[in-house]
């Protein structure tokens, strides 16, 4: 189990306010004989395991400045991280051999507040706008392909207030999932192969424990491994894509990130960005999306 690295950003909704995702509806459930390799099939799509990556087992993330509980004023915000046995900014080693989506700006940091889409960060400082409620904040490293590094040192999982007490707090000795890929819009031989990767706090996966159930447009593929997941068998247009934490006995795990569900778009052509590399765009707390 890993540790687990946590960053605030800009406001949101409270947590222990914010209702979960109703249950998607499933067209299909993957078989649980999967193949050889681990493939999963439903609906026409697959799911199967991606190739193993450089594993960074030293590489470390710490954040500076911000105590866990603290009241921070609203407003702009600087955060400090600390990278070590990592270099921010460079290509994953095996970056062009993946046929996934990648950074052209490199290795970087993944920030995720409240379980919303993650902003990346390919340098130690960053600033963002926070407004007054209460945040859990998520961090780690991630490839340059947004694979997330998921050694225990690669994290950071903290909470604070932004402009008052907080009205709702996260137990962080429970289970908890969080979701970073896919994300954003796809072009080109980029939505080939659409990479599903998310986070676990204080959860193994097992074929008879506590597993993800993702749902992909309505087909159901239940994840023992903690692992990213290659999709492949998708078609241009919107895909729906929903992650829960569900336990031994198939029940969904209470908590507030738990399940969540997120829309992605597919095209079949490219116009700007190159095959492969993804273009950085504006992200909602002034960071880049991809």
């Amino acid at each position: 189990m890993l540790a687990t690295l946590l960053v605030v950003a800009a406001g949101t909704s409270l947590i222990g306010c914010a209702p979960a995702d109703e249950p998607a509806e499933t067209a299909e459930v993957a078989s649980d004989a999967a193949s050889p390799d681990g493939t999963l099939s439903a609906g026409g799509l697959t799911l199967t395991p991606m190739p193993d990556s450089p594993a960074f087992a030293d590489a470390t993330l710490e954040l500076h400045g911000i105590e866990q509980g603290a009241d921070l004023a609203p407003g702009t915000t600087s955060m400090h991280f600390g990278v070590a046995n990592y270099e921010l900014g460079v290509q994953t080693s095996d970056a062009a051999t993946k046929g996934i989506a990648n950074s052209g700006d490199g290795q970087h940091i993944h920030l995720i507040l409240n379980n919303g889409p993650y902003s990346a960060h390919y340098e130690e400082s960053v600033e963002t706008e926070l407004t007054p409620g209460y945040y859990v904040l998520l961090a780690f490293l991630s490839r340059s392909y947004h694979e997330s590094v998921k050694s225990p040192g690669a994290v950071v999982l903290t909470d604070f207030t932004v402009g008052g007490e907080p009205s709702a707090e996260v137990d962080f000795t429970q289970p908890h999932l969080f979701y970073s890929r896919p994300k954003g819009s796809y072009v080109g031989s980029d939505i080939e192969r659409l990479m599903l990767d998310f986070y676990l706090v204080n959860v193994d996966l097992s074929a008879d424990g506590y597993k993800v159930r993702a749902t992909v447009n309505g087909n159901e593929f239940m994840l023992t491994d903690w692992v990213p997941y290659l999709i492949e068998g998708l078609t241009p247009g919107s895909v729906t894509i929903q992650l829960e934490l569900i336990d031994a006995e198939g029940n969904w795990v209470e908590g507030p990130f738990n399940r969540v569900t997120r829309t992605v778009t597919l095209e079949a052509a490219a116009d700007s960005p190159a095959e492969g590399v993804e273009e950085a765009a504006p992200e909602e707390h002034g960071a880049e999306s991809h």
